[in-house]
């Protein structure tokens, strides 16, 4: 029986959705932040529940064959990253394995998952950055919050951010000094600058940055841009978002530029298409492995250029315009204006003329759109990770498209919907993992259904 406050010799077998170990003493869960599969621990029970026990690592007995010294000094602070102390082949091969059992346990699927498919260079992969800011000390501090907290961790330089967040950050820091800007304190909600937010273009090497105040306007901003201007390479766009809620939200609503475009440049790995992105706008954060996903969901979508797709939950249009390049129509659904206006934006300048889009719930607008005699060939949906709506996948099933691609961020609720299609005729044909975000516990899927023939 486990015990309070007793230490116990465990071993891990997995990980869980969070990156924290998973172990058992005498069959019953323990959870151990720090944890690898494969991994002899020494840990102190410091949390028990009726199911499950949270152990604090007090010593590594045996290592791991997957543990590494962390490429990150970091690392043992920082809740950016959970897997830093695991080597880039074992996270893959967890991953994938996490992948298959997650399907095998939820949905009874077995025998598709392909193994998962990473980067050659997994550093210095994501396009946009989201730093809080505070104070420790008397000293400005910006970067991530440490694990399980909003301490904020300093952050000078990130070796999964692009390398230009280290010029802007460092602009940002001495103007807050230089001009006493004051700090956003969640406790109290007095102070003005809460974060900042940096987006790049990786194919352009365009560069906006985004400051979140908690005001109408930021004091000195013209110095600040003059600052921006003179340090940060291929500065595009300055732009100033308000938000004046007490709230865990980064942005708010209101946003006004305050130099430059009101957008960047970007394309996805060597395709044709140029997006312009916003400071809200949604777009994936590894332009590199989203070329490797978006490419495996448009051979799975199988088109020979005369197909009608639905693509739903589509953002601002990156897949649809993929699919549209192929396809005779697409369809694109998504709940955020915002993102509509995005993606007929994005096809205006691309010169796609086949993709339309509808603003609204997924769950509204795609039995609208079949009740008004719309139909699809193919479908795909990307969803958020809670996954789909029962109506919209009941929806697409009595559509009856010939192929299915589904696009997911949660296995667990991919395995859950899978289970509801194959109950509505449809058969799990391949599933593809995608490393999207190395050196963290999460992992992309995409999956091609095709309908079984009655």
């Amino acid at each position: 029986m486990v015990e309070m406050n007793q230490q116990y010799q465990i071993e891990i077998v997995d990980l869980g959705h969070s990156g924290e170990g998973i172990g058992r003493i005498d069959g019953f869960t323990v959870f151990v932040e720090g944890g690898l599969p494969g991994d002899q621990l020494l840990v102190k029970i410091t949390t028990l529940k009726k199911n499950y026990a949270i152990g604090t690592l007090l010593k590594i007995v045996t290592p791991s064959e997957y543990r590494i010294e962390a490429p990150c000094s970091l690392a043992d602070r920082c809740g950016g990253c959970q897997l830093m102390h695991m080597s880039y082949p074992g996270q893959l091969q967890i991953k994938g394995r996490q992948v298959e059992e997650t399907l095998r346990r939820i949905g009874k699927i077995t025998g598709v998952v392909h193994p998962v498919l990473g980067m050659d260079e997994p550093y210095e992969y994501r396009n946009k950055a989201q730093f809080p800011l505070g104070m420790d000390k008397g000293q400005v501090v910006m970067g991530f919050y440490q694990k399980g907290s909003h301490i904020i961790v300093d952050t000078p330089y990130c070796m999964i951010q692009h390398p230009v967040n280290k010029e802007i950050a460092k602009v940002i820091k001495e103007f807050i000094v230089n001009y006493g800007i004051t700090i956003y304190n969640e406790k109290t909600g007095k102070g003005l600058l809460r974060h900042l937010v940096t987006r790049v273009g990786y194919s352009t090497d365009e560069v906006m940055a985004v400051l979140v105040v908690n005001g109408k306007a930021l004091p000195h901003s013209q110095e600040l841009i003059q600052q921006l201007k003179a340090q940060v390479p291929n500065l595009k766009s300055v732009v100033l978002n308000v938000n004046e809620k007490n709230t865990n939200v980064i942005m708010g609503r209101e946003t006004t530029t305050l130099y430059g475009s009101d957008t960047i440049e970007d394309t996805i790995g060597n395709c044709n298409l140029k997006f312009k992105i916003s400071a809200q706008s949604f777009f994936q954060v590894n332009p590199q492995q989203t070329q490797v996903l978006y490419q495996k969901a448009l051979d799975y979508a199988g088109l020979s250029g005369e197909e009608t797709v639905f693509d739903i939950y589509c953002g601002i249009g990156t897949i649809s315009l993929f699919l549209a390049q192929k396809a005779k129509k697409v369809y694109g659904i998504e709940i955020v204006e915002a993102a509509i206006e995005d993606a007929k934006e994005n096809a205006r300048i691309n010169g796609i003329g086949n993709a339309e889009f509808h603003a609204g719930a997924a769950e509204k607008v795609v039995p609208v759109l079949y009740d008004q005699g719309y139909r699809a060939d193919v479908v795909v949906v990307d969803p958020p990770r809670k996954g789909c709506e029962p109506i919209v996948l009941e929806t697409i099933a009595y559509m009856e498209p010939k192929r299915i691609v589904y696009v997911s961020c949660n296995p667990a609720t991919l395995a859950r919907d899978l289970a509801i299609l194959e109950g509505m005729g449809y058969r799990t044909v391949e599933v593809q993992p995608v490393d999207m975000f190395p050196w963290t516990a999460h992992v992309e899927t995409v999956v091609l259904l095709s309908r079984v023939d009655k």
